[in-house]
């Protein structure tokens, strides 16, 4: 058992060191040669995916961990190492639940709270799906990320190595659902595999799923901003009730009412603000435009999730409301 355990370890390390930017990098390659980004991609959008995707990771997330673990020893000085003595796959547990619970419901308030809606605008303004997604989003969004200050804490009590397993577990998921790369459609097209699918779907977040929560419109019964809200895990949609399970792909991404806000408005707002008259990101712009809070997904209606497996082609599910 140690010795897989070990072996464990140095796989994600390695994934954490080399391994992830080699995916992203590879994901990013197949999205260009297929075509993704054809027309779609305009210099305005590269800098801000380029921007959001840099500036997290060089800055914030590292200055967040560095500031954390150095005030910390001040603050809660008894407690540094005081996890120490979990086992391996409990402390990897633990931080993947506090880690992605918490970032659910950051992420979930975000949507519901309207004042709250700027600062995770950004990471839906795109009119694509693809691998930088899945970090473009406001800088000051991704300052206050709860999950990186209880993560910090935990490391600090002593569940770093599981941590960094968790970050590249997390990481693989979370780029791999955002990616244009259907890998999710096998599951839904061959019968014998659609077992699989139903647990699969309900676990973790997979294209179809999170697609759906980018699409630009709810009129389909494909797309669903209003719920689908699950980083890593989407179980935490199912226990919620913000789960819709389609097995299909959105037509459209992004928001109806998009012109292009400059790069810096969207990485910085409300420091920077947009000259697009009449946005959210505007000065004396709109907290929130009605129509991405109030339109509801056809044929929502409140039902428990019965359906097996083989059902789903017929139509979305709804489940767990």
């Amino acid at each position: 058992m140690e010795a897989t355990i070990e072996f464990f370890k140095k796989l994600i390390d390695n994934l954490n060191g080399f391994g992830f930017p080699f995916l992203v990098f590879f994901i990013g390659v197949a999205e260009f040669s297929f075509g993704l980004y054809r027309g779609k991609w305009p210099k305005n959008e590269r800098w801000v995916d380029i921007a959001c995707f840099t500036l997290p990771r060089l800055i914030i997330r590292p200055a967040v961990a560095y500031f954390g673990l150095e005030l910390l020893p001040k603050v809660l000085p008894g407690l540094k190492n005081e996890f120490s003595w979990v086992p391996f796959w409990w402390g990897a547990a633990i931080i993947a639940v506090a880690d992605d619970l918490t970032q659910y419901w950051y992420h979930r308030l975000h949507h519901e709270v309207p004042w709250l809606w700027r600062f995770h605008r950004t990471h839906h303004s795109a009119s694509y799906m693809g691998m930088a997604m899945a970090s473009r989003q406001n800088a000051i969004y991704t300052l206050f990320f709860s999950q990186t200050y209880l993560t910090t804490a935990l490391v600090y009590m002593g569940l770093g190595v599981p941590a960094l397993v968790v970050r590249g577990i997390k990481g693989t998921i979370t780029t791999l659902a955002h990616s244009s790369i259907p890998w999710d459609k096998p599951f839904y097209k061959y019968k014998v595999l659609h077992p699989i699918a139903w647990v699969l779907e309900r676990v973790i977040s997979t294209p179809a799923t999170h697609h759906a929560h980018h699409a630009a419109t709810t009129d389909d019964g494909v797309g669903y901003y209003k719920g689908n809200f699950g980083n890593m895990f989407f179980i935490w949609d199912i226990i919620f009730g913000t789960a819709l399970i389609s097995r299909q792909y959105p037509k459209a991404y992004g928001i109806s009412h998009y012109e292009g806000d400059q790069w810096y408005a969207q990485l910085l707002w409300p420091i920077f603000k947009s000259k697009v008259e009449g946005s959210e990101l505007a000065k004396d712009g709109p907290v929130v435009r009605l129509d991405d809070f109030e339109s509801t997904p056809a044929g929502d209606k409140s039902f428990q999730d019965t359906k097996t497996a083989d059902e789903y082609d017929s139509g979305p599910v709804l489940a767990g409301r």
